[in-house]
């Protein structure tokens, strides 16, 4: 079929066209667009099943009741430290961490049965489910799972701790060793938490593990404690007494300065903080023109800068310049002098007295009264001479 004129220009204006748009849009740059995927933080796991769980009390295994540590005592010498019953279950913290309800509520403790592996309400919990952080602060007075501590460690070292010392290290016992017990007791529990040093004592088959985060150990020690490593042992974890090593101590004490001021940090706004520690070049710049004392172009070191400053800080109040006071410019009114008041002493008032002395200071002769005489007539008087 011919085309004709009419569909022949038709098609050249549409060639035309297309054209010109191919061209526009090859001049247009063509923008980029990321896109942003953000993936939902999953919920926490039913680590078992309810079912499973065993609501009667533990058997009896001693012949006391203890109120304060919540078990039998005096008669569990057999299997004193429970270490001949492995641990049932065990925290898997890929696997078993999620968002719970605790997760909205500011202060929220950690959950004890999710260390353990032995939580079955997940998502619905009212704890957390998952790994400590350096942000996590609490109370001296509690653990990270929200139990009150004690003055003082058990004999044993085990419970709950101690709040009067931050203790970071743990005691892990009856490990079985091996060529790789290092990795193998750093692999195990670095998963709970920042390993800041790990101490193997291959001749006894002792281990101490120190974290960075004192909620870290207390989360480590409750998660390992009755499991086993590589191999069918069943771990003694216990809390760690103190090194007397005084390196040691010297080495706890300027890293728990280093974690007090890390928490200030994060309490201060962070431009207060860069000025402080001289990061802030608006703070430089500002102290920089304050110090120059008058003189431009004149960099004042910072030894003067601060002599200056403790100098001024060390003044009395009395060597301090003050403003010369100002002259009223509206003078006050004259006000007439207001008499004093009569002062009354004695019989006569002030006045009285005032006017007898002007008197007294006048002609006037006083003289004073005759004696009477002794005699038989006695007080007797009269103004008659001739008597």
């Amino acid at each position: 079929m011919a085309e004709t004129p009419v569909e022949d220009s038709a098609l050249q204006v549409a060639g035309v066209a297309a054209e010109g748009t191919e061209q526009q849009i090859q001049l247009e740059p063509v923008k980029k667009t990321k896109k942003i995927i953000r993936k939902k933080k999953r919920p926490a796991r039913v680590q078992v099943d309810r079912g499973a769980i065993s609501t009667e009390p533990p058997a009896q295994t001693g012949d006391l009741f203890n109120i304060w540590y919540s078990k039998w005592s005096g008669g569990d010498r057999d299997d004193r430290h429970g270490l001949n019953t492995p641990a049932k279950t065990r925290c898997d913290p890929v696997k078993d961490s999620g968002f719970t309800k605790a997760d909205n509520v500011t202060g929220s403790y950690f959950c004890l049965y999710f260390a353990k592996g032995t939580c079955w309400r997940g998502a619905d919990c009212e704890y957390l489910h998952r790994i400590p952080t350096l942000h996590d602060l609490f109370p001296v007075n509690v653990d990270c799972f929200g139990r009150d501590k004690h003055s003082d460690y058990r004999d044993d070292m085990s419970g709950i701790g101690s709040f009067s010392r931050q203790n970071r290290t743990i005691y892990v016992g009856r490990i079985h060793v091996d060529d790789s017990i290092e990795e193998t007791v750093a692999r195990h529990f670095c998963q709970w938490g920042v390993i800041a040093r790990t101490r193997v004592l291959t001749g006894r088959g002792v281990a101490f593990v120190t974290y960075q985060n004192e909620a870290n150990a207390q989360f480590a020690k409750e998660a390992m404690s009755n499991q086993a490593l590589d191999h069918e042992e069943i771990l003694n974890v216990r809390w760690a007494t103190v090194d007397p090593n005084p390196l040691a101590q010297k080495r706890e004490a300027r890293q728990l300065e280093e974690q007090a001021a890390e928490a200030v940090r994060r309490a201060l706004p962070a431009a207060f903080v860069a000025e402080i520690e001289g990061k802030d070049p608006e703070a430089k710049k500002r102290k920089k023109i304050e110090g120059s004392f008058g003189l431009d172009g004149y960099d004042v070191p910072d030894d003067v800068w601060h002599s200056r400053t403790r100098q001024l800080e060390s003044a009395p109040q009395a060597n301090q310049l003050e403003a010369p006071e100002q002259s009223h410019m509206i003078e006050p009114a004259y006000a007439e002098p207001v008499p004093e008041p009569e002062v009354q002493s004695g019989i006569f008032s002030s006045s009285t007295v005032a006017a007898l002395r002007g008197l007294a200071g006048g002609n006037v002769i006083t003289q004073s009264v005759a004696k009477p005489s002794g005699g038989p007539l006695v007080a007797y008087g009269s103004d008659d001479e001739s008597d």
